[in-house]
């Protein structure tokens, strides 16, 4: 299969749904990808949907209500399958369109929000699953080019300034407040896009995950451009 992840040890890369969501995570690879060369107008679906908030859900009955192109319906269709997909495997897809998430300035020395290098927790064994159909798509980056932001000596500092507890529940504090959750990039870090349409199986920090959950951020927008976007 030719395509720019396949030479990553981070990346494995797969051409089914069924590779996707059976193939194991091991050693490096964190990172699985259903790599597809989509077909289909996605433009004119972001153009006739609605933004409500930053943030607007988008629901199967919203995409059949579209009257679309031959284009534009094929983009529907790969959706709606994509959707129908993950629902039957058991994950619970969401679709957004979005204008921007919301950002963390609280601290000038630490970021928390998904525009940060970050990985996704879960009490229970699970993914995350993501596809942008449309608008910038979202970075990855290797565990091994990146450090945990606690762990940096004057961002540690810093937290250790902002907390009054007892210092044995030093740790709890920085779980609590997400910010065990949050990367700084090594100098010279190369973070991978993930690009557009192809179907994305991140693994998340979960009791039972046997590799390191993977890095990942949402990207900065493009000027006027909405992002389409599934994720679970």
């Amino acid at each position: 299969m030719s395509n720019t992840f396949s030479d990553n040890s981070q990346i494995g890369v797969v051409s089914t749904f069924a590779e996707l969501v059976h193939t194991d995570f091991k050693g490096e690879m964190n990172a699985l990808c259903w790599y597809r060369n989509l077909d289909g107008d996605f433009n004119e679906i972001v153009a006739q949907l609605h933004l409500k908030e930053n943030i607007t859900e988008v629901y199967p009955e919203d995409l059949q209500a579209l009257q679309l192109s031959e284009k534009g319906n094929k983009a529907r269709e790969i959706i709606l399958n994509d959707l129908q997909l993950l629902t039957d495997f058991g994950a619970s897809p969401s679709l957004n369109l979005l204008k921007c998430y919301d950002r963390d300035d609280e601290f000038d020395f630490i970021s928390t929000d998904v525009y940060s290098f970050h990985v996704d927790r879960s009490p229970i064994a699970t993914d995350t699953f993501l596809c942008t159909y449309h608008g910038a798509s979202s970075d990855i980056i290797s565990n091994s080019q990146a450090e945990q932001k606690i762990l940096v000596p004057e961002i540690r500092t810093k937290l250790k300034e902002l907390y009054d507890g007892p210092e044995e529940e030093f740790e709890n504090f920085l779980k609590e407040n997400y910010f065990d959750l949050h990367y700084q990039l090594h100098p010279n870090a190369e973070p991978i896009n993930l690009g557009l349409g192809h179907l994305w199986r991140l693994a998340v920090d979960h009791p039972k995950q046997q590799v390191q959950p993977c890095i990942h951020r949402a990207p900065v927008e493009n000027e006027g451009e909405y992002r389409l976007l599934l994720i679970c």
